[in-house]
């Protein structure tokens, strides 16, 4: 099984109000160190070869912890001498021959790794990256990945989840998919290899010391072989107080465990026009898209409660040729940096491009079908389900039409809800009485 390597060297500075007497992964959280929730989760995935990068306070970490067998794990040591950077240790141990993940020891995490793994095998890469949506995707960094636009007119958009470009928290963006880098790589030795033959130190007083993102992740997103594994598990890290405290209330609520993929999973699936954005008719430009009022702070309440948030939506303006793909995508960048910036994300967008009426000047006559997607069928939230591992009957669906009630109807939800189209307010109102 793969081996595993756990960044614990950092001080911590600006969560040193919490406890400024131990390494930051060994802050308690609900009565564990960050580093042994970690090693719990890794263990039950099956990775119990671990080496851990020690630094600040490094002994603390070593006494506690040992050998590992205590956990039923094997666990070494690289204590840094000098501060090598996010990256500098990776050059320094020569036992890192094959295929490591990599993770930083101060974040809170419960996630199905196996998974993980199985992606980036399949995907021949020399780096997997962990992302997710998260809630402050403006003070991220975020990924941009390839999708490749249908070849044949009917087809469907294909992300190949290869890493197209890299945007750090300084980087100018201002339209942008709530796709975040979590932290947690998978790396081949190749592109080690890569960066040894080219690296030229930023700062050349300090060859060593090397940074993860911009040394060596980044200046390879070119090469083709970077590739993200997005996931709806919980994934936090421990940078600042408040988020410290964050964590420790979803810790004690069971909200971390929960969202491993590895247990079934609730969610909330929500129509889009007129449910989280103004009904106009049909959309077809993101310069129409504005968010009803009121409706980030229903959604957050969705991300705070533990299920999934979840758009399914029919935009037949595709097949009416009304909007082109380039542009639906536009559109839901524009959704999901609106809704970040109140703090909310979702966790999936499903469309339907279909429809089935026919004699529309500039129609795109192979879209012009009857589809198992378009709602009121059940297609979307079924493909939902199969990606997520979601338990349709403990999940709801909200909405503004009558398909919209019916397609949940059909999957078997929970219950299906219908509101008031463009109404400030009204999702938050359900939400709060169902979740």
């Amino acid at each position: 099984m793969m081996k595993v390597v756990i960044m614990a060297g950092g001080k911590g500075t600006r969560i040193a109000s919490i406890n400024s007497e131990v390494p930051k992964p060994m802050i308690t959280v609900c009565g564990k160190p960050i580093l042994e929730w970690q090693i719990e989760n890794l263990k039950a995935s099956g990775l119990v070869d671990i080496t851990i990068v020690t630094g600040h306070l490094g002994h603390v970490i070593q006494e506690y912890f040992g050998d590992g067998s205590r956990w039923d794990v094997r666990i070494s040591y690289f204590a840094e001498t000098e501060p090598l950077g996010t990256a500098g240790a990776l050059f320094k141990m020569p036992e890192l021959t094959d295929d490591f993940l990599l993770m930083c020891g101060d974040v809170v995490l419960d996630v199905d790794f196996r998974r993980f793994i199985a992606f980036h095998q399949a995907h021949h890469a020399w780096v997997t990256l962990m992302t997710h949506p998260n809630n402050h995707p403006f003070d991220s960094s975020l990924l941009v990945t390839e999708t490749l636009l249908p070849q044949t007119e009917g087809g469907l958009p294909v992300d190949t989840h290869r890493v197209v470009r890299w945007m750090n928290k300084e980087d100018e963006r201002n339209c942008y998919s709530n796709l975040v880098n979590a932290g947690i790589e998978i790396i081949s030795p190749r592109l080690l290899q890569e960066v040894r033959r080219h690296y030229v130190p930023r700062h050349p007083e300090t060859p060593d010391k090397i940074d993860l993102d911009r040394d060596v992740l980044k200046p390879y997103v070119e090469s083709g072989h970077i590739f993200s594994y997005c996931t709806p598990e919980y994934i936090k890290d421990m940078g600042t107080p408040d988020r410290y405290y964050e964590v420790e209330k979803d810790m004690k609520q069971g909200k971390v465990k929960a969202r491993n993929l590895r247990h079934k999973q609730k969610a909330v699936f929500l129509d889009r026009d007129g449910t989280i954005n103004q009904y106009v008719g049909f959309l077809n430009t993101a310069q129409q898209l504005e968010l009803i009022p009121q409706v980030a702070d229903a959604i957050r309440l969705i991300n705070q409660s533990g299920y999934l948030a979840i758009v399914v939506t029919n935009q037949p303006v595709i097949a009416r040729g009304e909007c082109t793909w380039e542009e639906l995508k536009h559109i839901h960048q524009k959704m999901e940096t609106e809704l970040g910036k109140s703090g909310a994300y979702l966790d999936g967008i499903y469309v339907c491009p279909h429809h089935p009426d026919k004699g529309y000047a500039g129609e795109r006559a192979a879209y012009k079908i009857v589809c198992d997607c378009r709602k009121p069928k059940s297609g979307l939230l079924l493909q939902a389900a199969a990606d997520f591992n979601i338990d349709l009957s403990q999940s709801y669906m909200i909405g503004d039409s009558d398909n919209d009630v019916e397609a949940g109807r059909n999957a078997g939800l929970s219950d299906s809800i219908k509101i008031e189209r463009n109404k400030p307010g009204e999702l938050y109102h359900v939400l709060s009485e169902i979740i």
